[in-house]
């Protein structure tokens, strides 16, 4: 590739997109081939954005058949959401400045920007196929989700307890503020949660979200640790097997800093029926801990990381209250939002992660 032309600017809607554009992108990304035409078919099933997959055509040399464009959600109250989250300018942000430092596989980008006043923005990456999206209703196997948490260690391990993170004042962080905001989120939207899911939910995982209910501040009080780059949405719906890599991880619309251990347990109380789960978490996080040992942290031992994790375990379900009720509803939405939280209640559960608050 040629060193990257001019910037092409930000064409914030899939339906403005035009050829004079794509080739600008590919000409920012270095690519010495002269478009022709292309098509664009929506794919994926993103809740905050959309993505769309353009076939390209060439009159002149070689290029990419496909990229994935990523675009705000078409739902107007998704997109508000991923404005007043910053998810949008997360996103932007988290593959101009962070991707680099890490070791976690992403999507090539060849193109992205983001007006920081409107959060008008575009995402134009390398397109995965035929990688498979991991499938947050059918959950997945004990082979996935190991290399879902190697994975997640060559996040946390590069920058971990690194204090220049905080440089970034792009990423999110735990804070008086940020609690509060959180709480003020779950006050807003629990009792309609409650009112729209409760007869989906069995018996014991009511009980369990009542009780959180009365709980969250101190689920939500910071806890002392080493602190890392942190997803903030590491499940199956982001994750991309096979094709180019074993794995590719998208979807960086939430990053922070905060305990990596946060996003294991969420990952694994999404992602796995209890019964797999029961099976194999221990080894799992065993194999997670000893891939963080390989970039020489030595002062976080697997009885540490344990504890961390189980008191975490409610990170899905609370993501999922939350969640649910400030996205557009969808019949997949609903269900996908029940998988995750009857997975992570019947987690929480197993691990008497309530005592620990």
């Amino acid at each position: 590739m040629s060193e990257h032309c001019a910037n092409p600017g930000i064409c914030a809607a899939p339906g403005d997109v035009t050829l004079q554009w794509l080739q600008a992108v590919l000409n920012h990304a270095g690519v010495d081939a002269t478009l022709r035409d292309f098509t664009a078919d929506r794919v994926g099933t993103g809740q905050v954005g959309q993505n769309i997959r353009f076939t390209l055509r060439y009159a002149r040399g070689v290029g990419p058949g496909t990229i994935v464009g990523k675009f705000a959600s078409d739902d107007p109250e998704s997109r508000q959401t991923g404005v007043a989250l910053s998810n949008y300018l997360r996103e932007v942000r988290f593959y101009q400045e962070l991707e680099p430092t890490l070791d976690i596989q992403t999507p090539a980008v060849l193109f992205t920007d983001i007006n920081p006043d409107s959060h008008e923005f575009v995402l134009m990456m390398q397109d995965l196929a035929p990688a498979v999206q991991g499938d947050q209703l059918a959950g997945c196997e004990e082979a996935e989700a190991r290399i879902a948490l190697l994975e997640l260690a060559k996040l946390h391990g590069p920058r971990w307890d690194d204090p220049t993170l905080f440089d970034y004042d792009w990423l999110g962080v735990q804070s008086d503020e940020s609690r509060v905001m959180v709480q003020g989120l779950w006050d807003t939207v629990f009792p309609g949660f409650m009112a729209r899911y409760r007869d989906r939910l069995a018996a014991d995982h009511v009980t369990l979200v009542v009780g959180l209910n009365d709980r969250l501040a101190r689920y939500l009080d910071s806890r002392p640790g080493p602190r890392t780059v942190t997803h903030g949405d590491y499940r199956l719906d982001n994750m991309m097997f096979g094709g180019p890599y074993p794995l590719a991880v998208v979807d960086w619309q939430s990053p922070g800093i905060g305990l990596g251990t946060a996003d294991a347990a969420y990952f694994m109380g999404t992602a796995l029926d209890p019964e797999k789960r029961r099976d194999c978490e221990r080894n799992l996080l065993g194999a997670y801990h000893a891939e963080l040992e390989r970039y020489g942290i030595s002062n976080y031992s697997f009885e540490s990381c344990w504890s961390d994790y189980c008191r975490a375990s409610f990170a899905g379900l609370v993501m999922a209250v939350i969640a649910s009720m400030i996205v557009g509803q969808t019949p997949r939405g609903d269900e996908m939002f029940m998988a995750m939280a009857r997975r992570s209640a019947a987690m929480a559960i197993d691990l008497d992660a309530m005592d620990r608050l």
